[in-house]
């Protein structure tokens, strides 16, 4: 043995029966986060972390291509309009105006607020009339969002902090008097180990005590409920929907606030009980467009009188190849258009539409082969949009769109100028255990051939689509001589709704044969050899890659899982995991539980198994998904294997699940991809 002796974790003989089944717990003491012993075993593992690290290899590199900086699609709000861009020398993006003469200004700069780094902007919304501005800080990674109000004209805050405000919508009533907005219960007034979730939809007056703020929505409605708020924008019809944690379906009613006070709404029934997602768009013509999955699973847009919102009838139909993201209309012409947004087999492009009959009549033009984002159009009517647009090695750019003309030009550029590496991208088509087709792209060197240090990255929940775009790590990783695969896994967006759910609750397993699949495509073909393929995963990638080294240990030669779910039997009593159970599923559950039981990684790590190199990466501050789970299946790896594969544990403080600083994300992926790199021989 080579390695360095594992820092010690004592084992318990901690067994919870469950159904009948007995469900060992060995390292329980570990979701002690405070306790002394798990301190002392954190310090341990990060001292072992550093006696292990080698110097990191690709750190100035990663830091060199991240100084493309980065802009954003641009919200109009009358004259004036917002947007992001990160320099190439800053820490985070800063938040500007500009108003109706050209005058650009800095709003919100995080690093001006906190030269620390540590506070982030969690969300913005101008108000209609872009006078007021409503927005969000929270600081070290909690995600725990604070809520203020500023007055654009001067960058004075007006209002706040608000608290409890975590993934809250804000929707202004014209005149930036009032909005409606989303806030948790205080803690005293829901049970313990509850004051994460009880959401309710509140109605505040710009300047009032928050006491006098008016609950409209949530009572007596599921704890785990999100909900969604927003004010046309001729402030007559207030929509409010709800969705069980992050199920893919949700409730919708709306009121006319001309019918009804704003602090008692009428709302009427749009959807209820009904497994599908829908949203609606009011028109500046008077009808209300509805986007939904209801009998379409790639989506479709229909219209409706919104008096008579349940009665639909197509106008874009469900497409049997590419799922509908999004759409804009432009309708300052002779003839109004509505652009929609498609991705087709994770391929970005945009479609033009009379929007009367709903006919295609043409394509707006993209700049490659990449990611389309964001459409935009001036809410008061226009002939312009704007979208972002990004792919591999392309950083963020802001495309304009001109219907009169038909052209699109580039807007805004990243404003950071790099020597990006040639690369080679190609979409190959593999099939999984079960004969079913999956897409998977591979960026590679244009010199050579393999086989290659590869790094297969896949992520297949939450109906989120792996796209393609600018990735500084990628692009290091390729340029020192790797290949970088991304697997389109069911589970994901790519493919739809469908593609979603034959890879959630009863179907998780499918996610990780497609992944399995992957890597077996690539050694099959010549890319890489498993003694050279490593795999990555973040969140519910995490898991992925941990049920990938647990289920098929022989097939991969590392494995970096950072903020992984991996006790899937306990994941519901921890951090945000109760939102989660209509994805995966909950152990309370007799038949649920025989899911999770089936896969959960870390009750499937068996003694006397060589288990691949792993890396963990976890954030102290992480209140999505607990550091726990990272620190229970390290333990148990560390306790299991053998060979002299490390397992190592990275524990970060001060950070959590979502945005960083930029010098963080650098020394994190710098680490990965030092660790990756030395286990895979690149």
């Amino acid at each position: 043995m080579t390695r360095e002796p594992y820092p010690t974790a004592r084992r318990t003989e901690t067994v919870d029966d469950l159904h009948g089944t007995p469900v060992p717990d060995p390292y329980r003491w570990l979701e002690d986060a405070e306790g002394a012993e798990t301190e002392a075993w954190l310090l341990a593992q990060q001292d072992l972390f550093k006696r292990e690290s080698e110097p990191q290899r690709f750190k100035e590199r990663i830091a060199e291509l991240l100084r493309s900086g980065s802009v954003g699609v641009p919200a109009w709000r009358g004259e004036r309009h917002f947007f992001s861009r990160r320099t190439p020398d800053q820490e985070h993006a800063v938040y500007y105006v500009v108003d109706a003469d050209g005058t650009e200004r800095a709003l919100i700069d995080p690093m001006a607020l906190d030269s620390s780094g540590l506070t982030t902007l969690d969300a913005v919304q101008p108000d209609k009339e872009g006078r007021l501005l409503a927005y969000q800080l929270s600081v070290g990674g909690d995600e725990e969002s604070k809520l203020y109000v500023m007055d654009v004209a001067t960058g004075e805050n007006i209002e706040g902090p608000i608290d409890r405000c975590r993934y809250s919508p804000i929707a202004w009533l014209p005149g930036g008097e009032s909005f409606y907005y989303v806030r948790r219960l205080p803690s005293d007034q829901v049970p313990e180990g509850e004051s994460q979730f009880h959401r309710r939809v509140y109605l505040h007056q710009v300047g009032a005590s928050l006491d006098d703020d008016v609950m409209i929505f949530g009572e007596g409605l599921k704890m785990t409920n999100y909900y969604g708020v927003s004010v046309s924008r001729d402030g007559r019809w207030l929509q409010v929907s709800a969705s069980e944690g992050t199920a893919p379906r949700n409730d919708l009613w709306v009121a006319d606030l001309t019918a009804s006070p704003t602090e008692a709404p009428a709302l009427k029934v749009v959807q209820e009980d009904v497994d599908a997602q829908t949203g609606l768009y009011f028109g500046r013509d008077g009808l209300v467009y509805v986007h939904t999955d209801r009998d379409a699973s790639r989506a479709r847009v229909c219209v409706a009188d919104p008096e008579t919102p349940t009665e639909w009838r197509d106008l874009i139909p469900e497409d049997p190849e590419a799922v509908l993201s999004d759409f804009a209309i432009l309708d300052d012409l002779d003839s109004p258009v509505m652009l929609v947004g498609w991705t087709r087999h994770a391929i970005s492009e945009i479609s033009i539409h009379d929007l009367r009959t709903g006919e295609r009549i043409g394509e707006v033009p993209a700049p490659g082969l990449g990611t389309i984002g964001g459409i935009s159009e001036r809410p008061e009517g226009g002939y312009e949009a704007w979208f972002g647009y990004t792919d591999n090695t392309t950083p963020p750019t802001i495309q304009r769109y001109d219907a009169r003309t038909g052209e699109t030009t580039l807007w805004a550029a990243s404003p950071g100028a790099v020597e990006v590496p040639p690369v080679r991208t190609e979409q190959v088509v593999y099939q999984s255990k079960d004969g079913t087709d999956v897409r998977m792209l591979i960026i590679s060197p244009v010199d050579g051939d393999g086989p290659r240090p590869t790094i297969l990255y896949g992520y297949g929940g939450f109906g989120l689509s792996m796209t393609p775009g600018y990735a500084a790590s990628v692009l290091a990783w390729v340029e020192a001589g790797g290949v970088y695969a991304i697997a389109n896994l069911r589970g994901g967006g790519e493919e739809g709704e469908d593609w979603h759910r034959s890879g959630m609750l009863a179907n998780k397993q499918n996610v990780f044969d497609d992944f399995h699949a992957a890597a077996e495509h690539l050694i099959a073909t010549g890319v890489t050899t498993s003694e050279h393929l490593a795999i990555s995963g973040g969140s519910n990638g995490g898991l992925l890659v941990g049920a990938a080294l647990t289920q098929r240990p022989d097939l991969y030669a590392a494995v970096a899982c950072s903020a992984p779910l991996l006790d899937m039997i306990r994941y519901e009593k921890f951090g945000l995991g109760a939102t989660w159970n209509v994805e995966y599923g909950s152990a309370d559950v007799p038949e649920q539980f025989g899911w999770l039981s089936g896969y959960s990684p870390y009750h499937h790590v068996r003694e006397g198994v060589e288990y691949p190199a792993t890396l963990f990466t976890v954030f102290q501050s992480d209140t999505r998904v607990h550091p726990l789970h990272a620190w229970k299946m390290c333990a148990a790896l560390q306790h299991a294997s053998t060979g002299d594969r490390p397992v190592l544990l990275r524990n970060e403080t001060e950070v959590g699940h979502g945005a960083r600083s930029i010098s963080r994300s650098v020394d994190l992926s710098a680490d990965t991809l030092t660790f990756l790199a030395k286990h895979t021989g690149l």
